[in-house]
């Protein structure tokens, strides 16, 4: 096929990329050669990381123009429809992504005045805080979900909560998301006991992460004569409830005594987590139901990335996390908020070191065969087609 015959999809998001949201980057550069990719937001950063061709930020259409849609969005005139629809049509779109249920609400008119087909993928906050917090939420995903021709998650529990929320069972497919495993090396960790046990937990300073729980498990361990190292990449950002949680997880440091074997690395490229997840021997990933509604949705992308590198993982049956760390099989869980469970859990690799190889070739396995963003981005070029050809590729179908 060529580059003429490709077919132009936009990705529609507020900021092109935060660095916790590799994923979305990785679909939009995988997508096969019969689609173009374009990404239009209202801000760029983090492109030396992120950076893929045609993106359109608000920012640079001129600053006229940028702060004048922002007023109009703060009064609900328009909802940022007119950057969006004119780019789709400048280049002939025939889909538009919008990333983030909220955002599919906010772009829900602009496929019918740009003539195109709408695909909304949601991913976590959207899900369950925003209908929490603001009950006019469900009112208006149940407008979406009128208009949308697809919604995407990440896994069967989100499948469930979108459900919930109203959307038609047709809609609605699991897609799950992709990383880069053929540039992830796999290199099983052993540890023999004579050096200090190495944990690593990864991501945002949020309750939903539930780091304060991994922190206690491991101190009550520590306090029992285990040699622990521990870093922690994330920090808090600029949403205002990062902040109490990060004086949260300061303070169990400080509780369990683990202020001289912890490395707080704040927030760090993606490639210096993957080298420093080399570094250590186990990765925590605790993640809770916070007290205002905020859920993972479906799972924390790193679990799968660290998964990948032949980690062993400790987590929780929280959302789909069940989906990608099979109990005995691919890791170990325990429930939610649960300090014993996470401590036996720990405490179990530290007893059974021989039994790491065989539960991370499995986790590796698990992760090439549904996880792999060259065969995720396929299914969803798959999608797409369906979304635009629905006579003669039939109804779309779950795709896991």
């Amino acid at each position: 096929m060529t580059s003429s015959d490709a077919r132009a999809v936009v990705h529609s998001l507020p900021v092109w990329l935060p660095l916790t949201a590799t994923w979305i980057c990785n679909h939009v550069r995988y997508l096969p050669p019969s689609w173009v990719s374009h990404v239009v937001c209202e801000r760029t950063e983090n492109l030396d990381e992120f950076e893929v061709p045609n993106i359109h930020s608000l920012e640079t259409a001129g600053r006229g123009r940028y702060f004048w849609d922002k007023v109009l969005r703060r009064i609900r005139v328009r909802d940022h429809l007119g950057f969006l629809v004119t780019t789709a049509r400048r280049h002939g779109a025939v889909l538009i992504h919008s990333h983030w249920g909220d955002v599919g609400w906010r772009d829900r008119e602009a496929p019918r005045e740009a003539g195109c087909g709408h695909v909304v993928t949601f991913y976590g906050k959207d899900v369950n805080y925003f209908p929490v917090q603001e009950p006019i939420w469900r009112e208006r995903y149940r407008e979406l979900f009128l208009r949308v021709h697809r919604v995407l998650c990440e896994g069967p529990h989100m499948k469930e909560c979108i459900l919930r929320l109203g959307c038609p069972s047709e809609k609605v497919i699991v897609q799950h998301l992709g990383i880069e495993i053929d540039r992830i090396p796999f290199r099983p960790r052993v540890w023999d006991g004579a050096g200090p046990l190495r944990v690593l937990l990864a991501g945002s300073f949020r309750e939903k992460k539930g780091f304060p729980f991994a922190l206690e498990a491991v101190g009550r361990l520590k306090s029992q004569g285990l040699g622990v190292e521990v870093a922690i990449i994330g920090d808090a950002s600029r949403d205002p409830r990062s902040h109490p949680e990060k004086r949260r997880i300061v303070e169990t440091i400080r509780r369990w005594g683990l202020e001289s074997c912890t490395k707080l690395l704040g927030y760090q490229p993606h490639a210096v987590l993957f080298e420093q997840a080399y570094r250590y021997h186990v990765f925590i990933s605790p993640s809770v139901t916070a007290r205002d509604g905020d859920t993972e949705g479906g799972a924390p992308v790193t679990i799968i990335e660290m998964m990948a590198t032949g980690m062993p993982i400790v987590s929780t049956t929280h959302c789909d996390i069940p989906s990608i760390v099979i109990p005995g099989r691919t890791g170990l869980l325990s429930s939610e908020r649960d300090v014993d469970g996470l401590e036996k859990n720990i405490l179990w690799l530290v007893e059974n070191p021989g039994a790491w190889e065989p539960l991370v070739r499995e986790g590796r396995r698990h992760i090439e065969q549904e996880y792999n963003v060259s065969r995720q981005a396929e299914r969803l070029s798959e999608i797409y087609r369906r979304v635009l050809c629905p006579d003669t590729l039939g109804t779309p179908t779950t795709v896991i």
